[in-house]
């Protein structure tokens, strides 16, 4: 199922009978959980069948026509060998599908309430009309290997991004070391996942090979057992040839991608950085050598996950209150827009939207008359209640028509 509206590790209420929701059922991304949790996808987790269908239809097919004709046509043995190889070689690659796309690939879990601002004292008193505005900085500079890099705040997870850190506008959660979101196995590819993903396209490739390699092999035998020309050879096992024509175009595609990702790896980058930063015009803080790079990938212990799907939502308890006047969002102020998320940027005006929500309550006021001619109570002051919490309006519109939340419900932070 896909995830609702909690924050994992943070609740908001207790489930049936008293008890905290689960997590996996309280879950803010748009991520698909089986069984109970144990297992997490993307949102778009359909395209794993495909991809599925893809690896074990032409292996299915190798195995019933291919295999099974050098089983029956030779006596020297090849084709069992080469059947029972290709049924192994499947089943390793599909397993490494699974692990690629069924687990978490380095979710960092949300925040509850957004960080409290550096040197911000919540006991100070002031006067009402001294209260400046707190914002948190967009950015944060983080020294890696003697180099700054700059972290960024993010609004919808409400903490700041760890280096190599980014969110997924697809999955809707911040991963660590985001390499890039795969629609092929339908799961964002990060710190916990890389190693399988990279090993899952390159055996795909050699599982390719394998089947290229056997289908010529086999019309060679014929060609030779029968004198016949190469040509004809060809035309008495058609499945072969359409392997051949399959396995030649997929092996572009996957061993492309693996001979890119045996490059980023030696220089320790990700798709993300290679495609945005461009480490060959800047200094790269995190490559240590091809070797160490390497090392760092296969040999090193994968981290566990900071969220426990299958558990329960903490409960908070003794919180301190979080600042509630002109505490501000970064972004606020400034033009909201996710290019993630495709939306386009909106430029707030505070000022003019107060007094628009202040004349529609004025409006309304006057429109609630009784019938002896006496006007109701008015609404309350929409545009003081609206700006009591920082002045946060979150996109689209939606804070303005409810002025208990804040602008800590942006979902386009990036």
């Amino acid at each position: 199922m896909n995830g609702a509206s909690a924050s994992a590790g943070v609740g908001t209420g207790a489930g049936a009978g008293g008890e905290a929701p689960l997590v996996y059922k309280a879950w803010k991304g748009n991520n698909v959980f089986l069984l109970k949790g144990r297992f997490i996808f993307g949102p778009d987790a359909r395209s794993l069948f495909v991809t599925i269908f893809l690896i074990l239809a032409p292996a299915s097919i190798f195995c019933a026509f291919v295999a099974k004709e050098l089983m029956d046509r030779f006596s020297y043995g090849l084709g069992l060998p080469v059947m029972i190889a290709a049924v192994l070689f499947t089943a390793y690659d599909l397993s490494l599908l699974l692990l690629t796309s069924g687990r978490d690939p380095g979710i960092i879990p949300r925040n509850a309430h957004p960080p409290e601002p550096e040197g911000f004292d919540g006991n100070a008193e002031v006067g009402a009309n001294q209260t400046p505005p707190v914002r948190l900085p967009r950015v944060k500079d983080v020294v890696v290997n003697g180099i700054t890099v700059k972290t960024k705040y993010c609004d919808t997870c409400m903490l700041y991004r760890p280096p190599r850190c980014s969110h997924c506008s697809i999955c809707n959660n911040c991963v660590e070391r985001f390499d890039h979101h795969c629609p092929w196995v339908g799961q964002c590819i990060g710190l916990r996942n890389y190693r399988f993903f990279y090993m899952f396209v390159f055996s795909t490739t050699l599982l390719c090979l394998d089947v290229f390699g056997f289908c010529w092999v086999l019309i060679v035998k014929i060609r030779n057992a029968e004198q016949i020309t190469i040509w004809k050879a060809m035309a008495k096992t058609p499945a072969s040839i359409a392997l051949i024509i399959y396995t030649f175009i997929a092996v572009w595609f996957v061993g492309g991608l693996s001979v890119f990702h045996l490059y980023l790896m030696s220089t320790n980058q990700t798709t993300y950085e290679n495609f945005r930063y461009r480490y060959d015009q800047r200094a790269n803080p995190y490559n240590r050598g091809v070797i160490e790079n390497i090392k760092e990938i296969f040999f090193t212990t994968i981290p566990p996950s900071k969220n426990n799907f299958c558990g329960r939502v903490q409960q908070e308890h003794g919180l301190r209150p979080r600042p509630t006047n002109g505490f501000m969002s970064p972004n606020m102020g400034r033009a909201v827009g996710d290019i993630e998320m495709g939306r386009k940027p909106v430029a707030w005006d505070e000022p003019r939207m107060a007094a628009e929500i202040g004349d529609l309550g004025a409006g309304l006021s006057n429109l609630l008359e009784d019938k002896d001619g006496r006007f109701r109570s008015a609404s309350p002051d929409l545009s003081r209640d609206a700006l009591a919490v920082g002045g946060g309006f979150e996109e689209q519109g939606s804070s303005a028509m409810n002025p208990g939340r804040s602008s800590w419900g942006v979902e386009a932070g990036r």
